[in-house]
């Protein structure tokens, strides 16, 4: 062992030990707690390295014997070129490049230098690559156990390992002396017991472990968990992290060591600099009586925004939006359970860090002197705290079904944005132009190359080149809202309310959602769409069909008028048509839309001056709504809701901003 790796070692055990011990944030658990860290970490800021020291405590939640773990080493993504991200990515991220050519060496990775049982016996472990067979890839271990761990019984593993970490591009590490330290330790897998996700109960006899590669377009799942983290750093860095700050010990040396405590979390990440400024508020649950205690957190919620000196101005911005975001989420899907919230404002030579979610604890940006009229750091933080229902408490497997939480979380972006900032100025307000969020995913979807590329669903590393983002964010948003406009917003709202209810903490997947969404619809609105919505999700979701309908003629002859709608994409969705007579009266007429055409035939004795197919705009997921309405008079036209769009240069960094997550 090398002697600068004893010096670090030896610093961890002596400093980070001392620390207090931990006060509990809940009386009781809020999830199975099956994977469970104390972690001693101590950064050094000139070498850009870490050095840890973890004790893992994992329960077998299964009825079967395991015979092995498997640990994801996230940071070996960065460790060359031949990983399996960096051969993805190309060592881009977000419109963010690694700089190969940068003074301080940009790569990062992890090592474990000894893995033992409680009991002393030192484990080996082996790199496998269960998705792509990469030799090169070495962000998945297994680890054989000597003795097997049965049904219900509990593990204590003791680790010691050492980090690089790499300049950040890629959500982690430093630039310059800030740092971002997320994905950072060895973390176990998932292991899935029989019954478990697309496995129905009865139909697999042996459950397996859920232990995927790091990819270019995956983030991540675990099991829940409590953490108790001591950072050890240089004593003028301020260190925010996920959880509760517990307690600081100044250390001779001129180092301290901070400790943070979670609970019920699937994650843990960290941000330390000498340059912080940190602005300090609440949000108080609407309507809250004093005394009263309706969640474990009380009811409120301290919000910690920890700003660079030139962004401090803005720091209200993020609050004000956390608060918009919390208001709406607890009215509209259900509380949030922590007591705190951390906004972490990076610097912008660190921009590849901005937009990223950790339990209790997000990244957003902004730069100097942004206008108040462009709203990206109202729409970040918005988008990572949302993060918090759908990445954390309900902790969907993002690698496999990313569109449950990015494409959930980008339609209640567009919600929240739309009710808190204007349905048309959400996202930018500024010289004449102007913007809504959800607007703009359904616009970025429908102006694709290539609508019909691919389905939202499945393994995000397998989705059509290029398309993880409108795939993913954007037509899941956009179908979601169509699904909202088909069975309106309070049914959508109890779906929604009932999925968060039933499965937060538990790990759900698609079919869970699905099988919500079956059992509301006929509840509220009887046969109207059928027995169940299976129609709808084998093409807006599993389909690559599109949807677009048209208003093709509008024929007057003496007492008759005949309305032709055209049914142009694949997609076969009911829609409504709206008739305007020239006498003021109006009807709503029905279509199943399921035959390439309709024609209606009316007997009002009046001429028909206008009808517009889909009025409301249900079916958000039409491709062009420039068609949906006819007139014979043009003054007395209905307005296309969407007609000219931005100038291109706005469109495309919007689209940009609207994918950071």
């Amino acid at each position: 062992m090398k002697p600068l790796l004893i010096f670090w070692l030896l610093l961890v055990a002596n400093l980070s030990g001392s620390a207090q011990a931990t006060k509990p944030i809940f009386s009781a658990p809020l999830s199975p707690r099956l994977a469970n860290y104390k972690i001693d970490v101590t950064l050094n800021p000139a070498t850009k390295k870490l050095v840890g020291r973890e004790t893992l405590t994992w329960r077998n939640a299964s009825n079967d014997v395991i015979r092995e773990l498997q640990f994801h080493l996230y940071l070996n993504a960065f460790r060359n070129e031949q990983s399996t991200f960096m051969r993805e990515s190309g060592g881009q991220l977000r419109s963010t490049q690694i700089n190969r050519n940068a003074q301080e060496d940009p790569y990062g990775s992890i090592d474990i230098v000894s893995m033992k049982t409680r009991s002393g016996e030192a484990l080996a472990y082996q790199f496998i690559q269960p998705d792509d067979q990469n030799p090169n890839d070495r962000t998945v271990i297994r680890v054989p156990l000597s003795k097997p761990l049965g049904p219900g019984a509990t593990i204590v593993l003791d680790v010691t390992f050492r980090a690089k970490l790499p300049k950040i591009f890629a959500r982690t590490g430093f630039s310059r002396d800030f740092f971002l330290v997320g994905q950072w330790f060895p973390k176990i897998g998932v292991y899935e017991p029989a019954g478990t996700r697309y496995q129905p109960v009865g139909t697999a006899k042996q459950g397996a472990w859920n232990c995927h590669q790091f990819h270019a377009h995956s983030e991540f799942y675990a099991d829940y968990g409590v953490y108790d983290v001591n950072i050890t750093t240089p004593k003028e860095y301020w260190v925010s992290a996920t959880g509760l700050f517990q307690s600081e010990k100044i250390h001779a040396n001129g180092t301290k060591t901070i400790l943070y405590h979670a609970e019920d979390v699937v994650d843990f990440a960290w941000t330390a600099s000498p340059h912080f400024q940190v602005v300090n508020d609440s949000w108080k649950r609407p309507g809250r009586s004093a005394g009263a205690v309706d969640s474990p957190s009380g009811g409120k919620v301290d919000i910690e925004a920890v700003m660079q000196p030139e962004h401090a101005d803005q720091a209200q911005r993020y609050i004000s939006a956390a608060k918009a975001a919390l208001t709406y989420f607890d009215k509209h899907l259900g509380k949030y359970p922590f007591p705190n919230l951390t906004i972490v404002d990076p610097p912008l030579h660190a921009e590849g860090s901005f937009g990223m979610e950790y339990p209790t604890f997000i990244t957003a940006g902004t730069s100097w002197g942004l206008p108040d009229g462009v709203l990206f750091p109202e729409i970040v933080t918005v988008h990572e705290f949302g993060h918090q229902y759908f990445m954390q408490l309900l902790a969907t497997n993002e690698f496999e079904e990313a569109w449950l939480d990015e494409g959930f979380n980008q339609y209640y972006e567009g919600r929240i944005m739309d009710a808190t900032y204007g349905a048309r100025t959400s996202m930018i307000n500024l010289f004449g132009f102007r913007m809504g969020d959800l607007e703009s995913s359904r616009d970025n979807y429908v102006h694709d190359d290539n609508v019909a590329l691919g389905s939202s669903f499945g393994n995000t590393w397998q989705l059509p080149n290029g398309q993880y983002g409108m795939l993913t964010y954007m037509k899941t948003a956009t179908w979601l809202r169509t699904l909202e406009g088909l069975v309106s917003r309070p049914v959508m709202d109890e779906i929604m309310q009932t999925y968060f209810s039933r499965w937060k903490f538990k790990h759900p997947d698609g079919q869970d959602f699905i099988d919500i969404v079956n059992e509301i619809v006929p509840k509220r609105l009887g046969s109207k769409y059928g027995r169940d919505m299976n129609w709808f999700f084998d093409q807006a979701l599993y389909g690559d069909n599109v949807v677009d309908y048209e208003l093709l003629s509008i024929r007057n002859r003496n007492a008759n008028a005949t309305i032709t709608v055209q049914r142009n994409g694949d997609a076969k969705m009911p829609v409504d048509v709206l008739v305007h007579f020239e006498n003021g009266k109006e009807l709503m007429l029905f279509w199943d839309g399921k035959s390439r055409q309709r024609q209606f035939t009316l007997t009002e004795n009046a001429n028909v001056l206008w009808a517009v197919v889909d009025p409301k705009q249900k079916l958000y997921m039409d491709t062009d709504f420039n068609n949906n309405s006819l007139t014979l008079k043009p003054s007395s036209a209905p307005a296309a809701k969407f007609a000219t769009r931005f100038l291109f240069w706005v469109e495309n960094w919007m689209q940009w901003l609207a994918w950071l997550a």
